[in-house]
């Protein structure tokens, strides 16, 4: 039996009919007329090969088959209903729910403390799940398991949505009491100081090496390394300097002995974007993780 032959609304009346042993009173609870509940009786009837309710002295009786065939029947229709009720309400109180992400490390050192401290007073049931992902493959992961990615993204694919949680510019960080960080920070003195370069990606160049290159200059990097969390420590401990993102370098600054002082070029600022895919746009567990992380953002 193929189901695409068959109309799907005959186990609702299949199921008020059973029920009421009845075919008047299944009508009036079908909101059909009469004979429109006798039709289904007789399509049921020609479809399942059984009379289903029979006359008898004591009243309409369903026959055996029917009585084999009730429950099934209504539990057919409890799930269709599941399918096609709206998505429940996401309660953060009460979920028990695992949320997989990606973040740059700079994101994480300025949201997921924020983020836990929420997680432990309001939503003790959710754990996040962070992972790492390749630059490569976030695309692909988030069209997958991934629920969402955090980070800088000069692109603009289709199937994903965007949403900025806050915009960065930046400072540059110097040893505090070095002697690169007394007097006027000047363009020359910028240049003329070993530099520490993160490269999330390994690749060399950035926005700031454009701007220097057209008004040709050039800086001396003595390290690069792929990782933000390591470079405070570095510059803490030596005479490098680090052009860092504003509120990261504050952070730092308000832990090790580190000086701030403005770019002495213009440094072009980015955003920092939460990044999903559009099957979770009716999500609304991703929705709750959405505000939250816009909530807790610097």
């Amino acid at each position: 039996m193929r189901l695409a032959g068959i109309d799907l609304n005959l186990l609702t009346s299949l199921d008020a009919i059973l029920d009421e042993r009845n075919v008047t009173r299944a009508a009036r609870r079908l909101g059909v007329t009469q004979p429109a509940a006798s039709h289904a009786l007789r399509k049921l009837r020609d479809l399942l090969g059984d009379e289903l309710l029979v006359r008898t002295p004591t009243g309409m009786r369903p026959t055996p088959r029917a009585l084999e065939l009730q429950p099934a029947v209504r539990a057919a229709l409890a799930a269709a209903e599941a399918v096609l009720q709206a998505a429940p309400a996401f309660d953060p109180a009460r979920a028990e729910r695992t949320f997989s992400i990606a973040i740059a490390d700079q994101a994480a050192f300025m949201l997921l403390p924020r983020l836990v401290q929420r997680l432990v007073r309001e939503a003790p049931g959710v754990r996040v799940d962070v992972r790492p992902v390749p630059q490569e493959r976030l695309l692909e992961a988030l069209a997958g398991d991934l629920d969402l990615v955090i980070g800088v993204f000069r692109d603009a694919p289709a199937g994903v949505r965007d949403t900025v949680l806050w915009r960065e510019g930046f400072r540059c960080v110097l040893r505090r009491g070095s002697a690169a960080a007394r007097g006027p920070f000047t363009l020359e003195r910028y240049l003329s100081l070993p530099h520490v370069f993160i490269a999330p990606r390994g690749i060399p160049g950035s926005p700031l090496d454009d701007a220097l290159a057209r008004a040709g200059h050039r800086r001396r990097i003595l390290i690069q390394i792929p990782h933000f969390l390591v470079a405070p420590q570095l510059v803490a401990t030596s005479d490098l300097v680090w052009t860092a993102p504003e509120i990261l370098a504050r952070a730092f600054a308000e832990q090790l002995p580190l000086t701030l002082r403005d770019p002495p070029i213009p440094v072009p600022g980015f955003s920092n974007v939460l990044r999903t895919h559009v099957r979770l746009d009716r999500d609304p567990g991703i929705a709750w993780l959405r505000a939250t992380l816009r909530e807790v953002a610097p």
